[in-house]
């Protein structure tokens, strides 16, 4: 009983930090959290080629089975790829993930790297709760799925380009991004290798 508890506290107390602070970071509100710079949103979608032959060429058919969808995002390559739960490639896609140093906020910006897995969700309403700084956030970022508690998610952007140039987030297309979060549940595997020096 007591540790039933413990647990639903633990959930709530995560459920409602990273619904606070979404995948953001402020040096006024010295929190380790990253978010995505968002300062160039567009309203529409801009016309990027997907490059899909080139990205199924680059990662593996297979990977051993766990039983769970992953997500691998390689940010020298990057790209993203989906496994379904027989270790089977399902679907990959362009990525852009944390910067080498984000000017904004005099930092290096990289995604953390390793393995992890995804912690909460959120809708097509999904924003930031910091950024664009000039704005104290409410850049979107639809169907987040944050994979750390320091606020790091990925999630759908309109600025998607083919070098890493978020806060810290892997931005996809909101496409992939919806199609991401209907595949991929709470508990699913989430992989981002290691940068190039």
């Amino acid at each position: 009983m007591i540790r039933t508890r413990l647990l639903i506290s633990s959930a709530l107390c995560m459920s409602v930090l990273l619904s606070l602070y979404g995948c953001a970071h402020s040096d006024k509100q010295e929190k380790n959290l990253l978010a995505v710079n968002t300062s160039s949103f567009a309203t529409a979608a801009p016309s990027y080629p997907d490059d899909k032959d080139k990205r199924f060429g680059y990662f593996p058919n297979n990977r051993p089975a766990t039983g769970k969808w992953a997500f691998i995002f390689d940010p020298n390559h990057t790209s993203w790829a989906a496994y379904n739960e027989y270790g089977e490639l399902v679907n990959v896609g362009r990525a852009s993930g944390g910067s080498d140093f984000c000017p904004d906020v005099g930092r290096p910006c990289r995604t953390i790297t390793g393995k992890f897995k995804i912690l909460l969700k959120k809708g097509a309403d999904c924003e930031s709760s910091i950024y664009p700084i000039e704005t104290n956030g409410g850049a979107p970022m639809p169907y987040c799925m944050f994979f750390s508690a320091m606020g790091y998610a990925i999630h759908g952007s309109y600025d998607v380009p083919d070098y890493n140039a978020s806060h810290g987030c892997i931005r996809v297309t909101p496409n992939d991004a919806e199609w991401l979060s209907e595949n991929l549940s709470t508990g699913s595997t989430v992989m981002v290798l290691p940068y190039h020096s």
